[in-house]
């Protein structure tokens, strides 16, 4: 009986440092994550798209903007060394409109829009299943406008390019096994790039297995900035959807 019990305690202890030697490992490896999503945005603010040109109040639904949409793309991801963080995200989207100005005429206009989000920094709390990231970092974005009044022969085209200094916080909260909620928040411009932008992304995850996770959530994004040539004074924000993939 004594033996029996011996052999079971061993057993015991020989699994603990082996789960715990696992764990050990992982955090001494690289890990990282690749999330393409979905952004169901809407959009309202004050457009000057080029020099010269008026300033537009606008304000248009998800539905309208799937009209015009021709093409968009969202990719975020990250990477982690022990409590060091990497992390990056992606945007591309493209829209068209064709429409009547007051004389009667048909005008046509086009933006495209890309973004870059790189970042660095440190988990600095891991208690209790609830995980804050502190990063800093920049967003470089790049924005492209034509507009054409065919029967003037006009077209003109303007491309704007800058970049923002972000501060991030990353707040990561597992609920149960299966179920987690992440918090990104990230406020910069400061005038240096942008005069300021701000963005708010909350998610509830729930993880397939450890490899692949599905995600859905809200996302606002604000931006302000106002030069001689194009002025955006802009919010954008809806439900998105996203997967995870961990490796």
């Amino acid at each position: 009986m004594i033996d029996r019990f011996l052999v079971v305690a061993l057993v015991i202890v020989t699994v603990g440092f082996t789960a715990e030697a696992q764990a050990q490992a992982r955090e001494d490896t690289w890990r990282f994550q690749l999330t393409p999503y979905i952004w169901l945005a809407n959009l309202s603010g004050d457009i000057r798209p080029l020099r010269g040109a008026p300033t537009v109040s606008t304000s248009r639904s998800l539905d309208e903007i799937l009209d015009d949409l021709e093409g968009a793309f969202f990719i975020s991801g990250s990477a982690r060394y022990e409590r060091w963080v990497l992390f990056g995200d992606f945007t591309y989207a493209s829209l068209s409109h064709v429409g009547v100005i007051p004389a009667g005429l048909t005008a046509e206009g086009r933006v495209r829009q890309r973004s870059f989000t790189a970042a660095g920094g440190y988990q600095a709390i891991s208690e209790h299943g609830h995980y804050l990231d502190l990063l800093a970092g920049a967003r470089a974005w790049r924005m492209e406008a034509e507009a054409a009044v065919p029967a003037f022969g006009l077209d003109l085209r303007d491309t704007e390019r800058w970049v923002d200094p972000i501060l991030i916080a990353r707040l990561r909260s597992e609920w149960s096994p299966r179920w987690s909620t992440l918090v990104h928040a990230d406020v910069g411009g400061f005038g240096i790039g942008a005069d300021s932008t701000w963005q708010v992304v909350a998610t509830t995850n729930y993880r397939v297995n450890d490899a692949l996770y599905l995600s859905a959530g809200y996302r606002h994004l604000a931006l302000d900035r106002d030069e001689e040539g194009m002025r955006l004074d802009i919010s954008m924000g809806g439900p998105l959807l996203g997967v995870t993939w961990r490796f």
